[in-house]
């Protein structure tokens, strides 16, 4: 089986680990850099009257017809118009990424190949209040939550919960500052705070009751295997309320978990409702032994968590791109699945 990956050049070691167990099983992998789109590779789309449309892509290591050389998909990141210069005009710059996303994405959605997980499908279960509603459903428990730029609801739900609140954003963001990226982590807030909610009116933001820890934990979910992750932050210094804070220099502190059977089967119910083959959950475990569920990321990065397990993420991802682990057949998109 061939299978092409859909990333960028810059990305992490799970393309080279996934790469090396899909040839290892006997199947071969077209790499796709996407930030080299459209200045490098090239994409053509013909339809022809009574014909089976031709779509080819071809850059600096291959040229291949799409339709007929590809069995599966894996959709892991994409920088397209990577290539252009800071420079470039902006009313030429905008437009020309625009063309080149709906083009790709055009060719996605022809091929009606097997992919390891639909755009569509990723940006519907990123929404976190979807998820939350979903994760009560299937039985997990979860925080107090609001979501609102009201400054009012913030203080009479700080009111009703009397204790501190934990606040951030409901997707990745950053502020780049002398070409810096500095990102926004999860932030403690208190009664001090509820007179200083400026910003709020224009930027809603999710606030949850702050929770006692016992660990951390980071469950990948790929096909039916599940593989969970625990590290203790409080105990690390800079990473008691969020450990993204440290980055790199909490990579060691993780280890291993084992899952209560009843958690794993609830979020394999969460993947199966959301159509997803894919998703990095997180959750905390409190001192008396509750597990909260916090959100899942269609996805989140597993490289790290990879290299302590001997690479089975990596494995399991190969077999379901290859069709020898579970798929979830409902993320084959064929054309016009969005209309119908």
């Amino acid at each position: 089986m061939n299978v092409l990956i859909i990333t960028y050049t810059g990305d992490n070691n799970c393309i080279k680990t996934v790469t090396e167990s899909i040839e290892a099983k006997g199947g071969k992998v077209y790499r796709f850099n996407t930030d080299k789109y459209p200045t490098q590779y090239m994409m053509k789309a013909e339809f022809s009257a009574g014909k089976t449309p031709s779509l080819r892509l071809s850059g600096p290591n291959f040229d291949i017809n799409l339709s007929e050389d590809i069995d599966a998909i894996w959709y892991r990141r994409i920088r397209i118009g990577g290539e252009f210069s800071p420079d470039m005009d902006r009313q030429l710059r905008i437009p020309s990424i625009a063309e080149s996303k709906s083009t790709f994405y055009g060719m996605l959605n022809s091929l009606g190949k097997f992919t390891f997980d639909p755009f569509t499908k990723m940006r519907y279960a990123e929404n976190k209040q979807m998820q939350l509603q979903l994760a009560q459903q299937v039985g997990l428990e979860i925080p107090e939550t609001l979501i609102t730029n009201d400054a009012d609801a913030v203080k009479a739900f700080y009111n009703r919960l009397k204790k501190p609140l934990i606040t951030k954003m409901q997707h990745a963001f950053a502020v780049y500052r002398d070409g810096d990226e500095q990102v926004v982590f999860t932030n403690e807030i208190g009664e001090k705070d509820m007179d200083d909610l400026e910003g709020l009116n224009i930027c809603p933001m999710q606030f949850q009751e702050k929770v006692e820890k016992k660990l951390e934990l980071r469950i990948t979910v790929v096909g039916d295997k599940v593989f969970a992750a625990a590290i203790d932050s409080k105990s690390l210094k800079g990473s008691e309320l969020d450990w993204r804070r440290e980055g790199h220099n909490t990579l060691q502190a993780w280890v291993p978990y084992e899952l209560p059977e009843d958690i794993k089967n609830k979020l394999l119910q969460m993947m199966e409702i959301l159509g997803l083959n894919y998703g990095a959950a997180d959750i905390l475990l409190t001192p008396d032994d509750r597990y909260l569920f916090l959100e899942i990321n269609p996805a989140g990065e597993f490289f790290w968590i990879d290299m302590f397990m001997d690479n089975k993420i990596s494995d399991a991802i190969a077999d379901v791109l290859l069709g020898r682990g579970k798929r979830r057949t409902n993320n084959i998109i064929t054309p016009f699945e969005e209309v119908i």
